[in-house]
């Protein structure tokens, strides 16, 4: 079996993200065979834009096809995990966006069916995989080029957007909290450019600040991470500011001991026009790069390791360590006081 001739399906469409997830196959020459979708609304749009892909109104239709290598998802958060364990005892490989789950049990049940199947379980870590700026930086970092790496910085503004919100956003056991939610790309991005194995979570806090009309929403969190040779500080929020012209200022800072690399993944505010930008400062200078052109290889990457059963994409274990931290700060911070850290 060539990676292009590897055909994929769907099973729910909820979070946009999944527009990113196909693009990122189709773009490596895999074949959209079809995909399940419960809302009408959703479908219709998604329809449009992959006419080549049949909506089919069981998802067992896609489960029992052995034609399907590989599955996508980007269904309610808390259905996720549920959606790939079925997929993995089905036989095929799966690829799902962030979150990958809500909870350290259903991590733990995930962790359990990937071992017993040998099935991928892949994370979409988009502020990763869908951004040309992040992998750039991790050549350069591997390369040597700010020395050891020390420390990182991962800021994961959004914008709320709470009238074009489904109902699910706003509930806590749905999304999973907000780190859960969001950090995870951070928490991804720390393992990726310190290169650790593990880390451990030494504080962690949610909160509602500032939308009181929705008591299940967490509107703000920051989190900190220790491996044995570095640190990381991460905030994500929902406080892009309709100013803004897109929605969110996302950045990444990784210092080292020769220098550092500031991403400011998706627009340079009063600076330079497009995204990925990264600035490079060492013991000569400092530089700009524009890493638009740079490759993307998620989706490439991954059609091989369904074809080899490698992990060139990403590490499986990485994958899960990855959620594991997530998920360990979003605990960490809901045993503490409303809106007090925890350590």
């Amino acid at each position: 079996m060539s990676s292009s001739g590897i055909r994929f399906s769907v099973i729910g469409i909820n979070h946009n993200h999944i527009f990113g997830q196909v693009d990122a196959l189709l773009g490596a020459g895999a074949t959209f065979v079809s995909f399940f979708a419960r809302e009408d609304d959703l479908a219709a749009s998604f329809a449009e834009r992959y006419p080549q892909a049949e909506r089919v109104h069981d998802a067992r239709r896609i489960l029992e096809d052995d034609g399907i290598a590989l599955v996508l998802s980007a269904a309610i958060p808390k259905d996720r995990a549920r959606i790939g364990i079925e997929v993995m005892r089905r036989g095929k490989d799966y690829m799902v966006d962030k979150p990958g789950m809500v909870t350290l049990e259903e991590l733990a049940e995930v962790r359990r069916v990937q071992q017993e199947t040998g099935r991928i379980y892949s994370i979409f870590y988009s502020e990763h995989f869908n951004s040309r700026v992040t992998d750039k930086a991790g050549e350069l970092i591997r390369d040597g080029a700010i020395g050891k790496v020390v420390n990182t910085l991962g800021l994961g503004p959004h914008r709320l957007n709470a009238p074009s919100r489904p109902s699910w956003f706003f509930e806590r056991e749905a999304y999973g909290g907000i780190l859960t939610d969001i950090a995870s790309h951070q928490c991804e991005q720390f393992l990726f450019y310190t290169g650790a194995k593990d880390a451990e979570v030494t504080y962690a806090m949610v909160a509602n600040r500032n939308n009181p009309r929705t008591p299940g929403l967490q509107d703000f969190g920051e989190m900190t991470l220790r491996s044995n040779d570095a640190t990381g500080y991460i905030r994500v929020d929902w406080f892009t500011p309709d100013g803004l012209p897109i929605w969110g200022d996302g950045r990444v800072m990784v210092v080292g001991t020769d220098g550092y690399i500031e991403m400011r993944k998706y627009i340079d505010i009063a600076g330079r026009e497009g995204k990925d930008h990264l600035f490079l400062v060492d013991r000569t200078g400092t530089r700009h790069l524009d890493c638009s052109g740079e490759d993307l290889p998620y989706g490439r990457n991954l059609l091989n390791d369904v074809r080899d059963r490698t992990e060139t994409a990403m590490g499986q274990e990485h994958c899960f360590k990855a959620m594991e931290l997530t998920l360990e700060a979003q605990a960490l911070a809901e045993a503490a006081p409303a809106g007090q850290g925890a350590r």
